[in-house]
């Protein structure tokens, strides 16, 4: 019995209150039946500072100043590198307790890859990920664009305009909201949307004074989707997203939890709810059936690609959460809610792992798991390793059986990858 089994155990038995599931799913759970062959990484980058800038629409909305980010916008923060770093460590300290790496290992050519977006957050995520993992191998991170230029395999753009997509796609969007469509999805979003407009003091904002913006609607929230362009969304669900996005950040970066919140003490359900608005942006323009997987294709085959080639022990691509969600999507994941975070879906610096792994009897099989930091790791920057790992959480597919260590047989999971591929 592995010891975060034991330690399961007795708080069961002692009656005491203990940490959710995904805290005890260690990935070397399965290591005393099978032998771990191979891991592909597909990352979202680290903290990094908004998309925008502070003198931007975000200035705007709200009366208070903005963090004062270190970083330019849309790039990595310090503390994200350091996260990322510690990040890096863990995984090294995994794979060296696996067999599947040796401390201080300078891979031979061909056995990793690391492959990133060509934008600065991702890069950097990439180099300083492969820092902490390889400290002493000074890995090169493979980008194919100009820095600043999205790469179309990370870029989760449309390629088919037909009338007959947009319908259907528009057609599974809208019935994320129910009988009322995308009005129905904003009134699924008019307490979150209170919660934001009180943190941010929306009705003394420069863009309510002037008659612009003092709530946001539930109602005007629509999507379009134009060839060779991400799927894009106008109305109050993307302006609020740009808020929700930048306050979460800013949780992430301010030690002061407080000045987080421009002066307010927020519960943990309060950031929870107002997180929630980018879960549903994420999901109303990247996880419909259709429009997943034409999005997700480039990634998808990639990944495969990944895990069919020969010698290859480590992957490590480094894009964005549209990148996570649309593969998830793509490959027909069950719904989940990740738990010890206020980001329920792909978590900041969260990580989507596939695993290879053989038993004694030379059978293949594989395992789908979400690692990344909880929010409490994220803002105290706690230390990772075997005996503080960051959260797991098992992904599982449907229609796909596993046996009974929650692992798919690796040529079913090959076959549901190329499946998304095409």
């Amino acid at each position: 019995m592995s010891k975060a089994s034991k330690t399961l155990l007795i708080s069961l038995l002692l009656g005491l209150s203990f940490p959710t599931f995904a805290q005890f799913l260690r990935p070397d759970d399965f290591g005393e039946r099978y032998t771990l062959k191979q891991v592909v990484v597909l990352s979202r980058h680290n903290i990094r500072s908004p998309l925008s800038g502070r003198q931007s629409a975000l200035q705007r909305i709200t009366p208070h100043e903005w963090y004062h980010w270190s970083s330019a916008p849309s790039e990595l923060s310090l503390r994200g590198g350091t996260l990322e770093t510690m990040m890096g460590q863990y995984f090294r300290k995994w794979l060296v307790s696996e067999g599947l790496l040796r401390e201080n290992e300078l891979p031979a050519e061909g056995t990793m890859r690391f492959y990133a977006n060509s934008l600065q957050r991702t890069i950097a995520t990439a180099q300083y990920f492969s820092s902490g993992m390889l400290p002493v191998a000074n890995i090169r991170i493979e980008h194919h664009c100009q820095v600043g230029k999205m790469d179309s395999v990370f870029a989760p753009q449309i390629t088919d305009d037909s009338d007959a997509f947009k319908a259907l796609a528009q057609q599974q969007i809208t019935a994320m909201g129910g009988e009322k469509g995308m009005a129905g999805i904003g009134e699924k979003l008019a307490d979150n949307y209170m919660a934001l407009e009180r943190v941010l003091d929306l009705e003394q904002s420069q863009a309510c004074l002037e008659g612009d913006t003092c709530h946001f609607r539930t109602d005007d929230a629509h999507v379009y989707l134009v060839k060779y362009r991400e799927p894009g969304m106008g109305g109050s669900l993307r302006l609020a997203c740009q808020a929700a996005d930048a306050l979460v950040l800013q949780y992430y970066e301010e030690p002061d939890a407080v000045k987080a919140a421009f002066g307010d003490t927020l519960r943990w359900e309060d950031w929870e709810s107002i997180s929630a608005i980018k879960d549903w942006y994420g999901d109303v323009l990247f996880t419909a059936p259709v429009v997943a997987r034409q999005v997700a294709r480039p990634l998808v085959r990639t990944m495969l690609e990944e895990m069919q080639t020969k010698g290859r022990k480590f992957t490590f691509l480094c894009g964005h959460d549209s990148n996570i969600c649309s593969v998830l999507a793509a490959l027909e994941a069950e719904d989940y809610s990740l738990p010890n975070t206020i980001e329920k879906k792909t978590p900041i610096g969260s990580k989507l792992v596939v695993e290879k792994w053989e038993d004694s009897k030379g059978q293949v099989f594989a395992a789908l798991k979400l690692v990344y930091q909880s929010t409490q790791q994220l803002r105290s920057m706690s230390l990772l390793d075997l005996e503080n790992p960051p959260m797991v959480y098992p992904i599982r597919l449907k229609g796909m059986n596993a046996n009974a260590d929650g692992l798919y047989l690796f040529d079913d999971l090959v076959q549901r990858f190329t499946s998304a591929a095409h």
